[in-house]
């Protein structure tokens, strides 16, 4: 199963985008299912009937997993609800929180990877700033259970069913460290998605400086967050000869921030229809550029560690930031963990185990790579005899 998740800044058109790469790789005999969370259902005007376009095509609602997902959780705690006289929400009432669109897309990702006779699923993501907090959330959400209700500090694990028994209701921390395992488990099943080697990520901007300044925020939080990039759809582009001098100026200047992109990333190029898609046809038309539909995905490289012990007496994390700014960085050392800020964009992530015998002796930016120098520690450090 290939996962294609297309997102980019507000307003580039990244659901037409989606729609036409769904539709070229079912042209090219792929099985695919497109996915979307956008409200309103802007796929159905673009697509038409997918059946007679090869596409299966599914909609997310938000609405609706929220009061299903919030229904059950009262049901699980009925009897904890009941001890302290509390009266639950019927699905008629409940609306749903910001965020929901967000947790119900992650679900319906997991549950479309999983989907039998699909070669290719295509997901019409949120703009970027919301797509980099989305993929961000399961592990966050994860490391924060984890800290919150460790599973090795249940107090009288082997007592609390005899005091349910007795009491005739489950006991308060026992339905929530089971809630709290319950969620961890579906986490780490939608993580397992967002991390997969046949998971990548597909940016659509519409060339220019507003663009390049969203874009390279964007690729950092996703770089943070070990999510890279595999192109860049370079999206209305508008032909390059032209009499009119307004349009051969716009021409030019799209022209040279998409050459500063190809630098970095391979880019496809979406000619603008002179309007807004309308539906079927103008897909149609967009479907045959080139380069549109995905091939398998390159797996993925760690951050990696370089050995420069004999040298110079340190070990180096080098960490990837493409687009990075010194003035963006910050790290701080807490245990066996690193907290490294980039721009707006934070993540916390634990030391290797080599790394965690060692001091941080300082870091440097260069060439779009934040390289972290940690020198052993003596105190910790395996003895050579």
């Amino acid at each position: 199963m290939h996962t294609l998740l297309i997102t980019g800044p507000g307003g580039a058109g990244r659901t037409t985008v989606a729609a036409a790469t769904a539709l070229a790789a079912a042209r090219r005999g792929r099985r695919v299912l497109l996915l979307s969370g956008d409200i309103g259902d802007p796929l159905a005007a673009l697509v038409g009937d997918p059946a007679a376009a090869g596409l299966r095509v599914a909609r997310v609602d938000s609405g609706e997993e929220f009061r299903e997902e919030l229904v059950a959780l009262q049901q699980r705690g009925s009897a904890l609800l009941g001890m302290v006289g509390a009266r639950p929400l019927g699905a008629e009432e409940i609306t749903e929180l910001p965020g929901a669109e967000q947790f119900a897309l992650l679900r319906a990702l997991r549950r479309a990877a999983a989907a039998p006779g699909i070669d290719l699923v295509v997901v019409d993501m949120p703009p970027l700033h919301q797509t980099v907090a989305a993929l961000a959330l399961p592990a966050q959400l994860r490391r924060y259970l984890a800290r919150l209700l460790p599973a090795e500090r249940q107090a009288a694990r082997a007592l609390r069913p005899v005091l349910a028994q007795l009491a005739g209701v489950p006991m308060p921390a026992q339905w929530l460290y089971e809630t709290a395992a319950r969620w961890d488990e579906e986490l780490a099943a939608v993580q397992a998605v967002v991390e997969a080697d046949t998971t990548e990520l597909r940016l659509v901007a519409e060339p220019g400086p507003a663009a390049a300044d969203a874009l390279r925020l964007g690729r950092l939080g996703l770089a943070l967050q070990q999510l890279p990039v595999s192109a860049l759809v370079a999206n209305r582009t508008v032909p390059a000869e032209s009499a009119d001098p307004w349009l051969a100026g716009l021409a030019a200047e799209q022209q040279k921030y998409a050459a500063e992109w190809a630098e970095e990333l391979p880019v496809v190029a979406l000619a603008h229809l002179g309007r807004d898609p309308r539906g079927p046809q103008d897909l149609e038309r967009l479907a045959d550029a080139d380069g549109l539909v995905p091939a398998a995905p390159a797996p993925r490289r760690a951050w990696a560690v370089e050995d420069r012990l004999a040298e110079d007496g340190v070990l180096v994390w080098v960490v990837p930031l493409p687009g990075a700014h010194k003035r963006d960085l910050d790290l701080v050392r807490r245990g066996d963990e690193l907290l490294l800020t980039a721009g707006p964009h934070r993540r916390i992530v634990p030391l290797p185990g080599a790394l965690r015998r060692c001091t941080v002796s300082g870091a440097a930016l260069a060439e779009g790579e934040l390289r972290i120098r940690f020198t052993p520690d003596p105190g910790l450090w395996p003895r050579t005899q």
